[in-house]
């Protein structure tokens, strides 16, 4: 198939969801639903944040849900670093019935982001639904998802469904706290082959809405920003504060910070996101979309960048972007700060990489005073998967019966993901389209994170498909 062919799904117009969905949700959650919404409960209601939780807590209570449901210990298997007890994960083993069908590999992180119950609106640890909106840490990054692969493989046993193709299920720690441990790489260089497989299918991808129950379009990533963190820093002998001078190290990281913040890095396209402007932003029939079209058609059209600009998702996937995330100076009370920092956290189109990034940031910074040096992790560079028929081609017939007249584009994911660690053992991994995201993007890493009930649902059934279809290939 070739790439005008995925490409032209993109221009049908978005409806809403198909009426027999709406219909069901009228008459409240089915027992599957129903069944569904408690593992989902759980899973946020079980604190993984690097502060104050358990990865490996959560592991364990999923590995108990499916020995319950009949699943061997020869299928079960939990991992962790013994240095690090609370960074645990699990992997679930389906085997196949076929001998030449290579395994399939579903992959979900288990942490969350920090949450401090004192800022939200609702505990984030707490599952409520209110509004037509699950509300919690996690509901959306990506527990979610980590609810559907859980749900879907209880299903398929629960239906007697044999997979030809061998799937394994890995839900790991460490993907939104790493610096401490990342699961996957961690299984990767101890246990590969607990992660073997022909593709994976994991975040990244997922619908858009206008907030208002219109679906606008269906993603399936395609390739995601590399993700580079660097410490900004001033220093300075100091003194006594009775005494100030101008020659201020917190000063003067301020203002290589407002340089930061007010440098734009350059429109920066690829094949997949010149396509997913140009094709969604015909689709979408609005000003915003027409903008799109014409940013796609020349990327120096400075009108356009600008109205795509006030789009905060649409602005971080045409360019490099780099927002300060940290801050730390001074020593005492009383004393002229010796030291001040700033953690500058970037993430980068494909084409550009760390040293280009830097070299941008020193100049729009413009002071010789002032470091900037890469620091943190640093993942591998995400591998763009093909466009792969018998992967789009199915998701694509498939979102015709769940998302009619909703297109499915190829798109490139503006953070970063596991998928950097699969890269380097040959894993093409695609993000799935199915769950929904409203333009303020629901909360994620932020406050009062929420994810809307029906998206839930019918993403629930309408992946259980998708994988079915993968895991009958042969």
């Amino acid at each position: 198939m070739k790439h005008t062919t995925i490409w032209s799904a993109a221009l049908g117009l978005a409806l809403v969801l198909a009426s027999s969905h709406a219909l069901a949700a009228e008459a409240g959650p089915t027992a599957g639903q129903r069944a569904f919404r408690e593992i989902f409960r759980e899973l946020v209601e079980t604190d993984t944040s690097v502060a104050t939780g358990s990865c490996t807590a959560l592991a364990e209570k999923v590995s108990a849900r499916f020995r319950a449901a009949g699943f061997g210990e020869d299928q079960i298997t939990q991992f962790r670093d013994d240095a690090l007890p609370l960074d645990g994960g699990v992997v679930i083993t389906v085997p196949g019935t076929s001998a030449k069908a290579k395994p399939m590999l579903l992959l979900g992180h288990l942490d969350v982001v920090n949450a401090r119950r004192s800022d939200w609106t609702r505990d984030p640890y707490q599952f409520i639904e209110e509004d037509g909106y699950f509300y919690g840490r996690g509901t959306s990054d990506m527990k979610v998802l980590d609810a559907i692969w859980i749900d879907t493989l209880l299903r398929f046993r629960a239906e007697g469904f044999r997979p030809k193709r061998t799937i394994r299920l890995a839900l790991t720690c460490g993907e939104e706290s790493g610096a401490r441990m990342n699961g996957v790489q961690w299984l990767a260089q101890h246990r590969p082959e607990l992660l073997a497989a022909e593709f994976a299918l994991n975040e990244g991808g997922g619908g858009t809405t206008d907030g208002h129950g219109k679906v606008l379009s269906q993603a399936m990533q395609i390739g995601e920003k590399g993700n580079r963190n660097f410490e900004l820093e001033a220093t300075n002998p100091g003194g006594h504060s009775s005494m100030p001078v101008d020659d201020n190290a917190i000063y003067e990281l301020s203002d290589a910070i407002q340089r930061v913040r007010a440098f734009r890095f350059p429109v920066h396209f690829n094949d997949t996101t010149r396509a997913y402007f140009a094709k969604v932003g015909a689709a979408r029939g609005d000003a915003l979309g027409a903008a799109m079209a014409r940013l796609a058609a020349d990327p120096a059209d400075k009108t356009a960048e600008a109205e795509v600009a006030g789009d905060r998702t649409l602005n971080a996937m045409v360019r490099t972007t780099c927002v300060a995330t940290m801050l730390e100076g001074g020593h005492a009370a009383n004393a002229l700060p010796q030291r001040a920092k700033a953690n500058i956290n970037c993430r980068i189109v494909p084409g550009e990489d760390a040293d280009t990034t830097r070299a941008a940031l020193v100049k729009a910074i413009g002071d010789p005073g002032v470091s900037a040096s890469l620091v943190g992790r640093v993942r591998p560079l995400a591998v763009p998967p093909p466009l792969d028929p018998r992967i789009m081609g199915h998701a694509e017939k498939l979102l015709t019966s769940y998302y009619p007249g909703v297109p499915l584009v190829p798109a490139m994911m503006t953070g970063a993901t596991d998928a950097t660690y699969l890269g380097p053992l040959g894993i093409p991994t695609y993000g799935v389209p199915g769950p929904l995201s409203d333009p303020d993007g629901n909360g994620l890493h932020g406050l009062n994170e929420r994810h809307a009930v029906q998206s839930a649902y019918v993403a629930r059934d309408f992946l259980h498909d998708l994988v079915k279809d993968y895991a009958a290939q042969e």
